[in-house]
């Protein structure tokens, strides 16, 4: 008998749809322009390819450089831990 998959994206369908209705991406998602230094909060959409793991959803970090299309975050963990995740800017919100 072949076992489950237990992938990243695992039983997660209704936690990444806010109101279990589908999220409706649009160009300007794909196109943010954000600077080094900015703090931004992660929040993983519908793209399975490019989204974080869940567990980072609401963390909020500081953009440390660019690579790519993509943003290199720093995130703190708990007091002294700091972890550095590569997230495109479609999955990230600045804050004001």
């Amino acid at each position: 008998m072949v076992e489950r998959s237990r992938g990243l994206l695992s039983g997660r369908s209704r936690t990444l749809v806010k109101h279990h209705k589908p999220s409706t991406l649009t160009i300007t998602d794909y196109i943010k322009d954000l600077k080094v230094g900015d703090k931004v909060v992660i929040l993983p959409k519908k793209v399975d390819k490019t989204i974080p793991h869940p567990k980072y959803r609401g963390r909020v970090g500081t953009i440390i450089e660019k690579r790519g299309k993509a943003y290199v975050v720093e995130i703190e963990l708990g007091k002294h831990a700091k972890r550095k995740l590569i997230v495109e800017p479609l999955h990230l919100e600045k804050l004001s």
